[in-house]
């Protein structure tokens, strides 16, 4: 029986990737700087080692997951989130991403826009803040900035044309504000081919965080897609955030190297086989999901509509639940404990802090040469 490394425990996501794999065969171990997770409460998890966080460093972040990887005899790393930036470094054994560099360029806000555009594929006007050209455009048009390596909305301005660009402590872009729908995507992908793909909406949030959402169709943004991953060569997951205009017409503000919450959408035995042949995965029967306790949290009595929204939500399917594997949902907010103290702690969203300790910070490293998968 074969082993499969899943980098991240304490995100729903890697629930589906996990109880996955389980059913395809393959026997799943979880690294994680928690010690106790949702995935890891899983009966489809073998083995949860506890690592330390990438935030305390890279190098030994790598040196942690090297050590599971001889100790658990893995034949393959499935990265779950923003822990992807650093599992792509990481030599020995295949990784189901890209090669580290495409991995960076796609998660850099501004490398990102600029590798769409040499696709001629279409992307707001973005530039490094504090460049003549940032000065311009936001003389000219409204505008937003965000930190290089942000995820979830953290340090996401908006301001109006003529406003000063702000002053940043930490690499930022200015970006051109665009107008219309707001579409999500998550794609299973291997050499230049999308597997599967699914679009989806927000329909309520933690902050910008979609935490109850719904699957739609939109051609123009799979063509996007489908042309970014052939022209990219791309291996792995990808995701991408659109504003769609009046006209329909799809503009890709960012880039995620990594699932989203999309990956829910796939019918859970489909993505392991996906993933390791390229087999085309179904879509589950439900178009619309939540992740109940974050909706639950999100929820004030005597608000306006309150009782409507309490009804709509127990309508509708819990992203974790499954009733041969109960405990992940029944045990949520204790798993959940770190990520709900440190938001309170914050006055942040469960989906700000839920990444802090795992995500990209660091700027362009020499590490060992990297397995794609």
């Amino acid at each position: 029986m074969k082993t499969v490394l899943l980098t991240l425990g304490r995100l729903p996501k890697g629930l589906d990737v996990a109880r996955s794999f389980a059913a395809n065969g393959w026997r799943v171990v979880v690294a994680e700087p928690f010690g106790w997770t949702l995935v890891g409460a899983s009966r489809s998890v073998a083995a949860s080692h506890r690592v330390s966080a990438p935030a305390a460093g890279h190098a030994a972040y790598l040196a942690d997951l090297a050590r599971v990887v001889i100790a658990e005899d893995v034949s393959l790393v499935v990265p779950i989130s923003e822990e992807t930036m650093h599992v792509a470094h990481l030599p020995g054994v295949p990784v189901f991403t890209g090669p580290a560099a495409a991995v960076l360029r796609a998660h850099h806000k501004l490398g990102f826009v600029e590798w769409a555009g040499e696709l001629g594929l279409d992307v707001p006007e973005t530039h490094a803040l504090g460049t003549p050209e940032a000065a311009a455009l936001a003389a000219r048009a409204d505008f937003i900035t965000k930190p290089v390596h942000a995820c979830s909305g953290r340090g996401v301005r908006f301001f109006t044309a003529g406003d000063a660009p702000p002053d940043e402590t930490v690499a930022t872009v200015l970006q051109a504000r665009l107008r219309g729908d707001i579409i999500s995507s998550c794609a299973i992908a291997r050499q230049g081919r999308v597997v599967g793909n699914a679009l989806y909406r927000g329909t309520q949030f933690s902050g910008s965080v979609a935490i109850a959402f719904e699957r739609i169709a939109h051609p123009a943004a799979e063509e996007w897609i489908a042309r970014f991953v052939a022209g990219t060569g791309w291996t792995g997951f990808v995701s991408f955030d659109f504003i769609v205009d009046g006209a329909g017409r799809p503009w890709a503000i960012e880039c995620n190297p990594r699932t989203t919450s999309g990956l829910h959408f796939f019918a859970t035995a489909d993505i392991a086989p996906a993933v390791l042949e390229g087999r085309p995965p179904q879509f589950r029967p439900e178009r619309e999901l939540q992740q109940f306790y974050s909706c639950l949290t999100e929820l004030r009595p005597g608000r306006r509509g309150y009782f409507a929204r309490l009804r709509r939500l127990a309508g509708l399917r819990d992203a974790c639940w499954e009733w041969r594997d109960p405990w992940p949902f029944v045990s949520m907010i204790g798993t959940s404990w770190p990520i709900i103290r440190e938001a309170g702690r914050r006055g942040a969203t469960f989906g700000e802090v839920a990444t802090l300790d795992v995500g990209w910070k660091e700027g362009k490293i020499r590490s060992p040469s990297s397995n794609s998968y």
